[in-house]
This record gives C-alpha cells, sequence and structure tokens, in this order.
C-alpha cells in the first residue's frame, strides 16, 4: 500500500511534467534539418538559434522564403546578408532600425522616393566622401539632427528633388 502512495504521486507529477513539456516540444514544428537546402540557405544566419525561435517566426521566415526563392541569386544572397546584419546588431540598434522604419514609412510617396534617390547617390559616392558626411553627422548635435529630420519629415519645406539637402545633380 505504501508503495502504491509513493508511485501514484510519482507516477503523476510524470505525466504532468510530460503534460508540460509536449507544448514546447511541438512548438518546434520546423526544425532546422527538416527544412529545404534553399531555405537553409537564405536562413543560414539564423541556424544557431533557429530551433529557439517561436514558431510563429519559423512560420513568418519560411513565408518569406517561398518569395524569396523566386528572386535572382544576387538578390537572394543580399538578403541573406541582410539577415547576417540584422543577427549581428544589438537591441539598441535593431530598435533604432526599426524606429527609421517607421520614420521612412510615415514619410509621403514623394519624399520616400526622394530619400531612395539620395541615398542611392549617396551608396556612389567614393568611401572618403561617404565617410566624410558620416563624420559631420556625428559631430552634429541632437537638436541640429532634429532639425535636419524634421527638414525631411512629412511636413517639410525640402524642395522636391534635394532630398538630404542634396541637390539631384551634386555628387
Amino acid at each position: 500500500m505504501l508503495l502504491r502512495t509513493v508511485r501514484l504521486p510519482a507516477l503523476l507529477a510524470l505525466l504532468l511534467g510530460l503534460m508540460i513539456a509536449l507544448p514546447s516540444h511541438a512548438q518546434n514544428t520546423h526544425p532546422w534539418n527538416a527544412l529545404s537546402p534553399s531555405q537553409q540557405y537564405l536562413l543560414a544566419p539564423l541556424q544557431s538559434q533557429w530551433d529557439t525561435l517561436p514558431q510563429a517566426r519559423q512560420e513568418h521566415m519560411l513565408q518569406r522564403t517561398q518569395e524569396w526563392m523566386k528572386l535572382p541569386p544576387e538578390k537572394q544572397q543580399e538578403i541573406r546578408e541582410r539577415i547576417d546584419r540584422w543577427q549581428k546588431m544589438t537591441p539598441e540598434q535593431r530598435e533604432q532600425a526599426r524606429q527609421n522604419q517607421h520614420l521612412y514609412d510615415t514619410l509621403p510617396l514623394q519624399k520616400q522616393q526622394e530619400l531612395h534617390e539620395a541615398f542611392k547617390r549617396y551608396q556612389q559616392l567614393p568611401p572618403d566622401q561617404r565617410d566624410e558626411l558620416r563624420r559631420r553627422w556625428l559631430e552634429q548635435s541632437p537638436e541640429q539632427k532634429r532639425q535636419w529630420l524634421d527638414h525631411i519629415g512629412p511636413h517639410s519645406t525640402l524642395p522636391s528633388g534635394h532630398a538630404f539637402g542634396m541637390p539631384h545633380g551634386r555628387h
């Protein structure tokens, strides 16, 4: 009788433990080794933490890979590099990137296009000129940066064709 009394609580504890463990095991419905080679290639920067990601995040990323696999190889590589850069960012840098994206999303379409064109021009500058622009930005006070951001924002007084305060033809 004593043996049954000890066994029953132990058995119940074991069953309860299994019931708790099952959902967390079932949560990982997309283990890394079950992904296709193409999915693994695109998501390689996430490999070390893939099996610990929430199911919803895994499913979102897998849905995105379906779109990405239709892209040319160079675009796929670009996406993979972006994922890798994101993984290497600190939480603070990720939050800043989210805020920047939100700011961009609130701009009128024309301002988004101007900003995109200005960024393309920036990328085409020689490295020393890009470094100089970065240096000048970093030297600005928070108030100067805020004024500049307000200047290109939704209520910008910036004339069309002068995103970032740089005329289109200026390189």
